[in-house]
């Protein structure tokens, strides 16, 4: 017989020893008296919702990576496909951009996300965190944070405890004050404190552990009403549920014996980053690990990402996350179905449901059937049978009998029967058919023209310093860019001033990508990347006799999004700048006076924008290989409701706006040349395995949101900072 339901109990953080002792007698009270009354409940099998014990699919969607008109259709995809979840995280920084400050409109209207969900006839699992990682831009966290006195991100910090608490404690009250919980008759059936924080208790020391008790506490006393959760978090105390994230989760056991096993991530590919290739997942390998969780007693499988999106405006993380998250989900980024990925799945979902009679009665029996075949057989006391008939040989088919029965078993693959008879479903037989996305341009020419960014002239905003600053400190993210600009004084004796030989200016920068300019000329860009983001330029540039103008454009690409500490990792220019070649040898600029001037000009008129457009003079086309250069041009919508995409191939790096809204960064950043090819879907699947683009741009088309657009007089602006050819950019539709 199975334990019974435990619920969600409620308890207020912090205390003496002697009071937390209390607290654990008020803890087991509580569970007894609630479990039979909670609306959402677990033990060792599954969650338990009012009295019912299910096995539950879910899948993650995330409300600001998508434009609200296409909630309810991706909502609805995930429906048909066969889950009973959507699982999303909370995004801090998008809700409060400023402290004390918040937003809850348009892409970042969680309410709505929240009730459409529950239209659908949905469960929700509201992933809080309210740190997220999800190569996100500064891990969810809002930069503003950075900046308390004396905080430390993820430990035992008060100032970071208490900001943190706030934030949680507003989405719990919002939530509840609209209604949405289970227990109120809403769809959120649990919730997820903290994220992933297991891996990093010893790397943040001490603080690690007490932090990570503090947050489960601090959760569960927000009264929430439903369990909460915490993924890789070995140590998650009762009553909060410890769950697997990973590529394969059969391998996992909940910390204590009365709690259920739970995927929360099971990931469906990987991210594409900027000059990486686009990683792919083997649907077969997917269901393949999906099948054999289940069949080991798993109860909740969610796979990262059902429908991926796009990272809009300057949400990516990283550094280097290209805007592009497509993820390789069951729905593609532009909301369409993935090919046979949605399609298989969908099936195996079907398989499992018809199986969670007998699932749900307690845990299989394992019978060993040959050399690499097991079979995990289900049975109920009413006389419901299921059983799960597996391979994992990763090169070799077979045929097993089983209950006096043959069936054939293909390499690295597990067939269902939700009878114990009949094999409705096999993870790798793959039924549907491929489907392969068609891009149709539908606009080749656009009459565009040019706004050229002065490099040499600073406006009324700059300011002066010593020495050279962190960028972030400066710019707190309200953009990419942040002007560095010196002077240097050369001499009439300078023995290159006759030689012609010029002298060598080496930057050396955190990151992620700089121009240099001397005297308004451009000396050239550099850039990092994902793996190394630091950079250095070194070249020789001219100068003359007298004042020099040293001009330096740092532009980030995206803040870190994970990693120890990561509030006290730096970006921009922080030395040492040096200029070589000198009567004097090597002069360090490092120290001297430097002016800042944080983002461009055609930011702080708003050029992006209709109004803001019309406060230049803007010159007709040909400037598109000038760098830092605007571009406008105006564009019909296509005919149609086919998703709609902009080729930014031809471009350099920048970032693309339509009607006022931001699309992305662009980056025409080639993918190295190696590891592309066929790949198996059978044995240990690892995130490089499969992948496409090789040599070729990590990113190519750039996502536009059909409800961005209007009949006709639609706004396309462009930021271009490397030069590019604007003849190569055009409109598309997507289509399969």
């Amino acid at each position: 017989m199975a334990a019974a339901p435990r619920s969600l109990v409620t308890c207020s953080g912090g205390g003496s020893s002697s009071s937390r002792i209390l607290l654990a007698v008020f803890l087991a009270a509580a569970l007894l008296a609630s479990a039979a009354n909670a609306a959402v409940s677990y033990d060792h099998r599954s969650l338990v919702i009012n009295g019912r014990r299910r096995i539950l699919i879910s899948g993650s969607i995330h409300y600001p990576r998508s434009a609200p008109e296409m909630w309810p259709g991706l909502i609805q995809k995930a429906k048909d496909g066969g889950l009973d979840v959507v699982q999303t995280y909370v995004f801090w920084n998008g809700h409060e951009p400023a402290q004390g400050q918040y937003y809850f409109a348009d892409r970042y209207d969680l309410v709505r996300f929240v009730k459409l969900v529950r239209q659908a006839g949905l469960y929700v699992h509201l992933r809080v965190g309210p740190y997220v990682c999800a190569e996100w831009n500064f891990g969810g966290f809002p930069v503003w944070l950075k900046y308390v006195p004396g905080i430390r991100f993820r430990t035992d910090n008060g100032p970071f405890k208490a900001a943190m608490q706030k934030f949680v404690e507003k989405i719990v009250s919002m939530m509840k004050s609209e209604g949405l919980f289970e227990w109120q008759g809403g769809p959120i059936i649990m919730a997820q404190v903290e994220n992933e924080f297991g891996p990093m208790e010893s790397v943040v020391g001490s603080g690690g552990k007490p932090y990570a008790h503090w947050a489960a506490q601090m959760a569960v006393g927000t009264n929430a009403g439903v369990p909460w959760v915490m993924c890789k978090q070995d140590d998650a105390p009762d009553p909060v549920i410890n769950t697997c994230n990973g590529f394969y989760c059969d391998y996992f056991t909940p910390n204590n014996k009365h709690k259920p096993t739970m995927w929360t991530e099971a990931w469906t590919g990987w991210f594409t980053k900027f000059g990486g290739a686009a990683p792919h997942r083997p649907v077969e390998d997917l269901a393949f690990a999906v099948a054999r969780f289940v069949q080991k007693g798993g109860s909740f499988v969610n796979y990262y990402m059902y429908h991926g999106g796009t990272n809009f405006g300057r949400t990516a993380g990283g550094p280097f996350i290209a805007t592009s998250y497509d993820y390789d989900a069951p729905i593609d980024e532009f909301g369409l179905l993935r090919q046979p990925k949605w399609g298989h799945l969908r099936n195996m979902h079907r398989a499992i449901k018809q199986a969670e009679p007998a699932l749900v009665s307690g845990d299989p029996t394992i019978r060993s059937i040959g050399n690499y075949e097991k079979a995990y057989v289900f049975k109920s006391k009413n006389g419901a049978c299921a059983a799960f008939l597996s391979n994992y040989h990763v090169k070799s088919a077979v045929r097993i009998r089983f209950d006096g029965r043959h069936y054939d078993l293909p390499a690295w693959s597990i067939s269902i029967l939700p009878d114990c008879k009949t094999a409705v479903f096999n993870t790798a037989t793959v039924k549907e058919p491929t489907l392969l996305p068609k891009m149709s341009p539908v606009m080749h020419r656009f009459a565009w023209q040019s706004y050229s960014e002065d490099t040499n002239s600073l406006d009324d905003s700059a300011f002066a310093r010593d020495g050279l600053i962190e960028q972030l400190s400066l710019t707190w993210d309200k953009s990419d860019y942040l002007w560095y600009t010196t002077h240097v004084n050369i001499g009439s004796n300078e023995r290159f001033l006759k030689s012609g030989q010029w002298p060598q200016l080496s930057v050396y920068s955190a990151g992620h990508s700089m121009q240099v300019f001397v005297n308004g000329r451009s000396y050239g860009s550099v850039y990092g990347g994902y793996d190394n983001p630091k950079l250095t330029f070194s070249g020789y540039v001219k100068m003359w006799q007298g004042s020099n103008k040293i001009s330096i454009l740092s532009s980030a690409v995206g803040l870190p999004n994970n990693g120890d500490h990561f509030e006290l990792w730096n970006v921009g220019v922080l030395g040492p700048v040096t200029l070589s070649g000198l009567n004097e040898g090597k002069r360090d600029l490092s120290h001297q006076r430097w002016i800042y001037q944080v983002g461009l000009k055609g930011e702080s008129l708003g050029l992006h924008t209709v109004t803001g457009s019309s406060a230049v003079e803007w010159a007709g086309p040909g400037g598109g290989t000038q760098p830092l250069t605007w571009h406008k041009a105006l564009f019909n919508a296509p005919a149609g409701s086919d998703p709609v995409a902009l080729d930014m191939g031809s471009m350099g790096k920048g970032q693309v706006w339509v009607n006022g809204r931001h699309a992305g960064r662009y980056w025409s950043y080639r993918a190295h040349s190696r590891g592309c090819g066929r790949c198996s879907y059978a044995g240990t699947y690892r995130e490089d395995q499969c992948t496409s683009n090789c040599g070729d741009l990590s990113q190519r088309w750039y996502h536009v949101p059909r409800s961005w657009l209007k009949p006709s007089g639609n706004l396309l602006v462009v930021l271009e900072e490397y030069g590019g050819d604007l003849a190569g950019v055009s409109l598309a539709t997507r289509t399969t």
